[in-house]
């Protein structure tokens, strides 16, 4: 009988700690005790994932003692620029060891070393043992370990696969012939975070290159006659230099340290300690996970009742533990167990239909051809309703057959009883929408749900698997290979794998649904959640499977009138530089203004060396030189011309030949909705040029126009609202200008006597309080001095001092519970809010004063969409609502019905979210967007 392989893990610490603190940076894990449990949290998963996945037999975690070691003593500036360890991490640090030492892993730090080289030496004598050793960490250094028997293991992250690489595949990365010249590379790059010195101006290409033809950082110096130029004139000027990082990146193994067997070997956690520990930092998922406590199931049939086949062990190939990178395959990279069943024949389906009629609660998710919802063909249907089971339903290439196979399933999912679980379930109800069937409320859709209780963190299923179950799924990339001409389209793969991995997508996906739904509860997050959010899907299908019309025509007019007034600028720009150049080109572009015209004595570089020609950059100069004020409005004309005018008719769809934007509601975590393919929120509105775009969009057919209906000052209203400002709520209520009543106040002067620039001055003053804009800001929009905008914002907080006092109070609020909410319970996370750094500080604080409001401001809108949608559809109307951009509804509608439109729009927006102040809508008509807005 063959001997077990011995696996060892060596985990690097520090290495791992970071990119956990780093990984929830965006959205801390704070507990009730007011600790930053981020670290230890994805820490302690990437280690459950690594004992349940890999099964090691030993494992043993190095740290870094906080003293100097032998990289230190040789060279004294050894990460001397390194910034001070977070005060998170520090905290964090100590709570680790103590959940490793529950788990009976030993922990290993040496003075004098750092744990590279502790890793370094155990993996050396592991590997002359015999045993299979991992190196568990994201640093690359580590790769010039690696060799037979000893592999370099990249933990899972951010949805992404754990990466195990042998030498082949570190010689093919880093195109070298040895890997112990990842050193050689690395030490001619240098490394800035631990600030050892390279030589300068090698890259990693070039370090590649000169290793590959010379084989070492020694042959290279010893040659460097070969070389020419500056290149050479580096390399012997810094030829030391290059000595002494090659030592310092050198990992030591054969230290004074020996590998004890028995105290490595991985025997299960200390039960009673984990608890202790877990109970602490309440980590009680993990607690479930690790411990074994069952979850509740999210459906009331008993299972006996629920079955459909009897329970049967996965193939033998699919129980196999994680490959090689080089050889891996799905069966291999599967290794959870489950039963997932091929339902491929008619009584198979018609058995499935019937238990899932049984069901309180289903998961689905399609397979298909594309990506574009509009125009991808079904594959096949993969259905769950108890963790571990799954059901995959293959579909026909033939139209017919295909629709008669999903009419099957339209009881289900049509079913007013029967919740529909999903990720991103708006995909999946555009596709069976086209195959005649609509997925109906009650639903449950898993993306959106992470977004609400996790805003800044990844919501692909990938990253919430790895968060919420410990646990890395199938990639894509694994069936059909990475984007490019050689990926494999998933009608080409073989069933049994498309089967699997299908499965896994919908068992996986309900398995989330059982830790959100609860944790949605928790968080009091279910009233935005359920009357909001779930409800939106439903509006955005209707609308991105409407679509737009646009006039080409119209598009075309503009492009030809762009490219004139482009050449003119062209020419214009030539004349003021003295000599013709590429406009386009970064570097030529910042040669004649910088270097030629010389606008300034300290021109701003990019790390390249090159000027740096950036808008911002430029921006500064444009009052005072004419040819940089040119260059900007080129630049607006050709981001118009080539994004918009010119793409537009690209993105048409051959189907029924209008556009089809995707609304995104998990992208702005302030709640706003954004557009993609085309993104229509950035279609300027502030220019002519910009605003001649909304021409080209149109209504449906001759007999439609459009009707526009936008909030009026939505945000200031909601401000006012917020801080019951009297002042503010009176001018609302009387329908006066609010800006030139707040010029009157600011400027004492009767509202008759306010100019247009003080209006001006109170209207940026207005808008810029609700993003809290600094003196800085203010002067900046304003074009005025720093004391005239002090003044300014003094004078507002005086005659305004509920706005004052509401902003402070939300503030204070703030840096005690670390988030802000909207009206209705969205969480905006402040990380900084507390920070020593001023300029973190400020920016959270701006944030904990604007992102109540324009997320109110944000469901405000999605609310009046739901109510829109539904009175729509119960009063049988013709119309469509087809686009929505900030605070703004576009409607598609027959003139029989714009009376109706005009009297219950505006009423349904008014009444979405009431506030204290009166809510206005203004409403327009046209023959387009443009006429309309």
């Amino acid at each position: 009988m063959p001997v077990p392989t011995q696996k060892l893990f060596l985990l690097d610490a520090m290495a791992l700690i970071y990119r956990a603190h780093f990984a929830f940076s965006k959205n801390p894990r704070i507990n009730s005790r007011g600790i930053n449990t981020g670290a230890a949290l994805g820490f302690t998963n990437a280690l459950v994932e690594v004992i349940h996945k890999e099964r090691p037999t030993h494992i043993v975690v190095a740290f870094d003692k906080a003293t100097p070691t032998w990289r230190h003593q040789l060279y004294q500036a050894y990460k001397a620029h390194r910034q001070a360890q977070p005060e998170d991490i520090t905290v964090a640090i100590p709570h680790i060891k103590q959940i490793l030492e529950a788990f009976r892993i030993p922990v290993l730090e040496m003075e004098g070393y750092e744990a590279d080289d502790i890793i370094g030496t155990l993996a050396y004598q592991a590997a002359r043992e015999g045993f299979e050793v991992y190196m568990m960490t994201p640093d690359k250094d580590f790769g010039q370990l690696v060799g037979e028997h000893i592999y370099l293991y990249k933990p899972a992250y951010m949805g992404n696969n754990a990466i195990v690489l042998d030498t082949q595949a570190l010689l093919a990365k880093w195109e070298i012939a040895r890997v112990d010249q990842i050193r050689d590379i690395l030490a001619l790059q240098g490394d800035s975070s631990d600030n050892i010195p390279g030589v300068p101006t090698i890259g990693l290409k070039t370090a590649q290159k000169l290793i590959r033809q010379f084989g070492s950082v020694e042959n290279l110096i010893a040659q460097a006659s070969q070389l020419t130029g500056k290149l050479r004139e580096n390399v012997m000027a810094y030829r030391q230099q290059a000595v002494l990082a090659k030592k310092l990146v050198t990992i030591h193994t054969d230290i004074p340290l020996q590998l004890d067997l028995a105290q490595s070997r991985y025997h299960k956690p200390d039960p009673e300690q984990l608890s202790a520990v877990f109970q602490q930092l309440e980590f009680r998922e993990l607690a479930r996970r690790v411990l074994g406590e069952e979850p509740k199931s999210s459906t009331s049939v008993p299972n006996s009742q629920k079955q459909l086949f009897e329970p049967t062990d996965p193939p033998a190939a699919l129980k196999q533990p994680t490959a090689r990178a080089t050889a891996a395959t799905l069966a291999n990279i599967y290794t959870t167990p489950h039963q997932y069943h091929l339902i491929d024949t008619p009584a198979l389906r018609q058995k499935l239909v019937s238990y899932l009629a049984l069901q309180d609660t289903i998961c689905l998710d399609t397979e298909t051809t594309g990506l574009d919802p509009h125009q991808a063909a079904l594959i096949g249907i993969a259905w769950a309703y108890s963790p571990g089971e799954a059901y995959y339903v293959p579909i026909p290439e033939d139209d017919a057959q295909a629709r008669a196979i999903v009419e099957e399933f339209k009881p289900i999912l049509e079913s007013p009883t029967i919740c529909k679980v999903g990720q991103n379930l708006k995909y999946d109800s555009l596709v069976l929408q086209r195959y005649g069937v609509e997925i109906a409320p009650p639903l449950f859709d898993t993306m959106i749900a992470h977004y609400l209780l996790a805003p800044e963190r990844p919501h692909n299923m990938n990253a919430m698997a790895e968060e919420y179950l410990a646990y890395s799924p199938i990639a894509i990339e694994t069936l059909i290979g990475r984007r490019g001409t050689t990926q494999k389209s998933m009608q080409a793969i073989d069933l049994e794998l498309v089967k699997e991995y299908a499965c896994e997508d919908a068992d996986i996906t309900l398995q989330l649904e059982q830790q959100l739904r609860p944790a949605i509860e928790q968080e009091n997050l279910h009233k935005l959640l359920y009357e909001v959010e779930l409800p939106l899907v439903r509006v955005l299908t209707a609308m991105e499977h409407h679509g737009v019309r646009v006039d080409t025509g119209v598009l075309q007019e503009i492009s030809i009138a762009l490219a004139k007034e482009l050449q003119a600028l062209t020419q214009e720009i030539y004349c003021l530089a003295g000599r013709t150049f590429n406009i386009d080109s970064p570097k030529q572009l910042g040669n004649v203004l910088f270097g030629q015209l010389r606008l300034t004595d300290k021109p701003k570089k990019t790390p390249s060396g090159q000027y740096a020609t950036g808008e911002l950059v430029l921006a500064e100069f444009a009052k005072d030189h004419e040819i940089v004020a040119k260059i900007l409005e080129y630049r607006e004309l050709q981001k118009l011309r080539s994004t918009y005018v010119d793409a537009l008719p690209s993105l048409i769809s051959p189907i029924d030949g209008r556009i089809h934007t995707s609304y995104n509601q998990t992208v702005v975590v302030t709640g706003r909705l954004s557009s993609t393919h085309p993104n229509l929120q950035n279609i300027p509105i502030r220019t002519a040029r910009g605003r001649a775009i909304r021409k080209a969009f149109v209504p449906s057919s001759a007999d439609h126009v459009l009707l526009a209906a936008d909030y009026s000052q939505i945000e200031l209203r909601i401000m006012a609202s917020f801080a019951q400002d009297k002042t503010m709520i009176e001018a609302f209520k009387a329908g006066r200008d609010i800006h030139k009543a707040t010029a009157s106040r600011l400027f004492r002067v009767p509202p008759a006597a306010v100019s247009d620039s003080m209006r001006r001055q109170a209207k940026m003053a207005n808008f810029g309080i609700i993003y809290g804009i600094s003196v800085f800001g203010l002067a900046q929009r304003l074009g005025i001095t720093r004391p005239r905008a002090s003044r300014i914002i003094q004078a507002y907080f005086e005659e305004f001092p509920a706005i004052k006092a509401y902003m402070d109070s939300i503030i204070s609020q703030a840096r005690v519970q670390g988030y802000v909410t909207t009206l209705l319970g969205r969480k905006k996370y402040l990380r900084d809010i507390n920070s020593r750094n001023a300029n973190m500080r400020g920016f959270d604080e701006r944030n904990a004063i604007n992102a109540p409001i324009q997320g109110t401001a944000a469901e405000m809108i999605k609310l009046a969409m739901v109510g829109i949608h539904n009175w729509l559809r119960d009063a049988q109307l013709q119309a469509k609502m087809i686009l929505q951009v900030h605070d703004e509804l576009v409607f598609d509608v027959p003139q029989a019905e714009v009376a109706q439109l005009q009297a219950h729009v505006p009423l349904l927006m008014k009444n979405a979210l009431p506030l204290t102040v009166p809510v206005e809508v203004e409403l327009g008509i046209g023959r387009n967007w443009l006429e309309a807005h």
